[in-house]
């Protein structure tokens, strides 16, 4: 199988196999005007196995998040042909309406107007905290969500 290299856009890499189009559904491209490309079970020296994503013409998306969903995977920023940026994602200090509070009695679930704030507490075990009632969530319990 052939996919061309892109020209100006945004090449996702080293997505967890499987984990694709989850990332394809956070970002929510699905009406953008340039190609969209996702390989899902590339050969990866690496991690064995991987997903890509690649992006034309789009540059200009918010990845803090992604490192919720795949803090190993990397973005590359494509101009004329080359990755003129390289990011390696981390698993960000703040989330907002990426996770949801499971306890019933959170302002969050009484107000559902309020934004869903979680701060990062504990990065080995990659743990997250709400901001209003201190609920923690692990990021293996958000992903199979």
């Amino acid at each position: 199988m052939e996919v061309n290299s892109i020209e100006k856009g945004i090449v996702i890499d080293h997505i967890r196999a499987g984990f694709g189009l989850r990332v394809l559904d956070y970002l929510n491209i699905d009406k953008a005007n340039g190609m969209v490309a996702l390989i899902m079970n590339a050969s990866s020296k690496k991690n064995d196995r991987k997903d890509i994503i690649k992006i034309e013409g789009v540059t200009d998306i918010d990845i803090t998040a992604l490192g919720l969903l795949d803090h190993g995977a990397t973005v590359n920023v494509i101009e004329n042909g080359h990755i003129i940026e390289k990011i390696k994602l981390e698993l960000p200090e703040r989330v907002v309406n990426i996770i949801k509070c499971k306890n019933p009695r959170c302002v969050t679930s009484l107000e559902p107007a309020l934004p869903q704030v979680f701060h990062l507490v504990d990065a080995a075990k990659e743990e997250y905290c709400c901001e209003y009632c201190e609920e923690t969530r692990r990021v293996t319990d958000i992903s199979s969500e």
